[in-house]
């Protein structure tokens, strides 16, 4: 077998002389300008300015508070429970400073006169208070007014009130009538507010055909809400209860579908 000749490497290695550059001498600083300093301070100026102006004249003002809290906003709330009415009267305070704080609240319930009056006393913390007065039998409205007086010491005393009626219906079969019956009226008794300056009469007068409920017996238009914020009228139906225990809506019941949902719940209860 021949043998390998040994090959020697030959490496030649170039040098190269790199050529030292000057670095160019930095730049000096410019001189401030007085101009463009002049601009920034007068802006400067004048946002602190407009915001001074702005703190100034969109600060609140503070009004000073009443030297003495009076009862605000008294409202009632009538139902019928068993043979009386429930009168549920609400009332706020006015703002005041701390020592124009009420030591207590007179709550007066005034029924129709030849009824007596029903008088309470509640902390100042208290909001509420319940009464009872006897239910005006069907075919009658009661009226009377809900007072409330924040009492003060060595004060003269201020009271507010609101008026409230309670209707409750009645209806007699008309003679000629084809069927004997006993005539019902649903609902049996409705909170109804006065119609002070008569706003609502006034509204029915000048729109005639419409309809003043939004939800009948519920919610009515604000001409017609009184200060109670309960309908100042309302939607009474009549049915008939025959001998036989069969019943049926009267004439002017007919074709309302208000007293169309009533009859239904009504006919429900007779076999519940």
């Amino acid at each position: 077998m021949d043998e390998i000749e040994p090959v020697e490497v030959e490496v030649r290695v170039h040098r190269g002389r790199r050529r030292r550059t000057d670095r160019p001498p930095p730049d000096t600083p410019r001189p401030p300008n007085v101009r463009n300093w002049l601009i920034y301070a007068g802006l400067t100026g004048l946002v602190a300015a407009l915001m001074f102006d702005g703190y100034l004249n969109h600060k609140p003002r503070v009004h000073p508070l009443p030297k003495r809290s009076e009862a605000t906003d008294v409202t009632s709330a009538i139902s019928l429970a068993a043979d009386s009415l429930q009168v549920v009267v609400s009332w706020d305070l006015t703002l005041s400073t701390p020592e124009g704080q009420p030591d207590s609240i007179r709550i007066k319930v005034v029924p129709a006169p030849g009824n007596d009056s029903i008088m309470a006393m509640r902390p100042a913390t208290v909001f509420a208070d319940t009464a009872y007065v006897p239910a005006p039998v069907p075919g009658q409205t009661l009226t009377g007014s809900s007072c409330v007086e924040a009492l003060h010491p060595v004060e003269p005393l201020t009271e507010v009130c609101t008026p409230w009626q309670y209707v409750r219906p009645s209806a007699t079969p008309q003679a000629g009538m084809a069927l004997a019956g006993r005539i019902v009226v649903q609902p049996s008794g409705l909170q109804v507010d006065p119609d002070v300056g008569g706003r609502c009469a006034e509204w029915q007068r000048t729109h005639p055909g419409e309809s003043v409920w939004i939800t009948v017996n519920r919610v009515a238009i604000r001409e017609c809400t009184g200060v109670n914020g309960k309908p100042t009228v309302a939607q009474f139906c009549a049915f008939m209860v025959l001998s036989d225990g069969r019943r049926f809506k009267t004439a002017n019941s007919a074709n309302n579908s208000y007293c169309d949902e009533l009859f239904t719940e009504w006919t429900r209860e007779r076999y519940s």
